[in-house]
């Protein structure tokens, strides 16, 4: 029985210093995480204006999820999410680049979920993120403005 406790007293003090690191380490990853990204974007939404001038918004999607394609992780997204909105700014207008593409809503519907997806997958595109950069062609599809805004 006093094994136990003493188990369970540990158990409690590793518990305790492992939440105290964490709890004094947090901001200053997420100070790093911000100071990384910000020089990420800058260079990202650089890229995605430059191409963005010279080709139209299909050229952006394409680029940008070529590029994306086996993207692992947030910071991965975020920075092709960057470059993605600043390409679709300067891009040309693509015929057709809005056919079949659903309103974009704050809150994605199912179906809004699974035109993402299969977007993803009939396109051979890996990544978790995927379906966040497609978000991007919706939004651009809607002109900015949520279906769903008005209901909030």
């Amino acid at each position: 029985m006093k094994s136990r406790s003493k188990v369970l007293c540990g158990l409690g003090l590793i518990t305790l210093v492992l939440g105290l690191w964490i709890w004094l380490r947090g901001p200053l990853w997420l100070e790093q995480f911000n100071d990384r990204q910000s020089g990420a974007r800058v260079s990202f939404q650089a890229e995605g204006r430059l191409f963005g001038q010279q080709h139209d918004q299909q050229a952006c999607l394409t680029r940008t999820l070529e590029n994306f394609n086996g993207c692992t992780g947030f910071d991965c997204t975020l920075q092709h999410d960057y470059y993605l909105k600043a390409c679709l700014a300067e891009a040309a207008p693509t015929p057709g680049f809005c056919d079949g593409v659903p309103a974009y809503r704050l809150k994605p519907t199912e179906d809004d979920k699974a035109w993402a997806k299969y977007a993803c997958w009939d396109g051979n595109i890996r990544g978790d993120g995927c379906r966040l950069l497609m978000r991007q062609q919706q939004y651009e599809c809607s002109g900015g403005v949520a279906a769903d805004a008005l209901a909030q």
